[in-house]
């Protein structure tokens, strides 16, 4: 018989912290445009100060399991992490340097594509995906084919950006895959750990070889990679966490996709950064098919029988 696992009602400080989490990643991308930086720059200082932060408590609180996923018998799962920090550090160095070449809407909504490609990821793994999934990719990927063509005919950076936070998505998605099977027996806290500092380090190998200045900016500029830190990189992720005792893991993936309207709007008042109106409807239906695509696996993982598909794919925190 199937189980089905009951949650006690939304509450004030429930809804709360969902909107402040919808909030703090909406803040993603406006703070990346703002910053008078590299993006590759923004994106090494980000994870490295996320590191400063969790990674003396996670060292004070896990070392038995530190010291496992190094010289016992989790070093498969350790592994797992470090390959799982390179696909982060792939991820924030393609669709950081987008929202700086197209506009914050448009990077935004072409980056939270993540589950379409969660979806196609899993299908080349072997498993069955249901109608409705294939529905939203089809009507994601025609929404990102508007969308991407409308800022071709404007600009080409605008286009490249738009490449770059699609592929953003799709490395998004392969360290959600990677997570997803480190995560079986080791904790979150030792996780996330690793997983920023592989990537700051995988970013600041990037930097130097690429001569990317790390240093000389302003204080604006600091300022947003503090924001940034504080905002999308943990308190939007602890909030979301905190939210999933009252609501469901689908409930939280659909209001993800509340960031590509909240960053257009807090780039709109902010930044002035209106987008492009041709390419509002593709946006639309980018968004409305990853929906589609989040609600199609979650009912797929009710079944009694469920289809193996990836139920409850949430995007990345951006």
């Amino acid at each position: 018989m199937l189980s089905v696992v009951s949650r006690p009602s939304l509450d004030p400080v429930t809804a709360g912290a969902l909107a402040l989490a919808v909030v703090a990643v909406s803040s993603s991308g406006p703070l990346v445009a703002y910053a008078a930086a590299p993006a590759l720059a923004v994106a090494f200082w980000r994870n490295t100060l996320a590191l400063a932060v969790l990674g003396p408590y996670s060292l004070a609180r896990r070392r038995v399991e530190f010291r496992d996923l190094v010289r016992g018998a989790g070093r498969r799962e350790g592994l797992l992490c470090v390959l799982s920090g390179v696909a982060l550090a792939a991820h924030f160095a393609t669709w950081m340097p987008a929202v700086q070449l197209t506009s914050v809407a448009t990077a935004t909504a072409m980056v939270a594509t993540q589950p379409v490609w969660q979806g196609l990821i899993a299908r080349a793994q072997g498993r069955r995906l249901p109608g409705l999934v294939w529905v939203g990719i089809g009507v994601a990927v025609c929404g990102a084919v508007v969308a991407s063509g409308a800022d071709f005919v404007v600009s080409a950076s605008a286009f490249a950006g738009d490449l770059l936070a699609v592929v953003g998505g799709l490395f998004a998605a392969v360290y959600t895959a990677l997570g997803e099977r480190a995560r079986v027996s080791i904790s979150t806290t030792t996780y996330t750990t690793i997983c920023y500092g592989v990537c700051a380090l995988v970013l600041l190998l990037v930097c130097l070889v690429g001569g990317v200045p790390l240093s000389g900016y302003d204080v604006g500029t600091w300022a947003a990679v503090l924001a940034l830190v504080a905002g999308a990189q943990l308190l939007g992720h602890s909030m979301f966490s905190f939210a999933l005792r009252r609501v469901s893991a689908t409930t939280v993936s659909v209001l993800i996709l509340l960031e590509v309207p909240g960053a257009a709007l807090i780039a709109w008042a902010w930044l002035g950064q209106l987008p492009r109106i041709t390419a509002l409807p593709g946006l639309a239906l980018l968004t409305v098919g990853v929906a589609v695509v989040v609600l199609g696996g979650a009912r797929a993982g009710r079944r009694v029988t469920p289809a193996p598909v990836p139920t409850d794919p949430t995007p990345l925190d951006r």
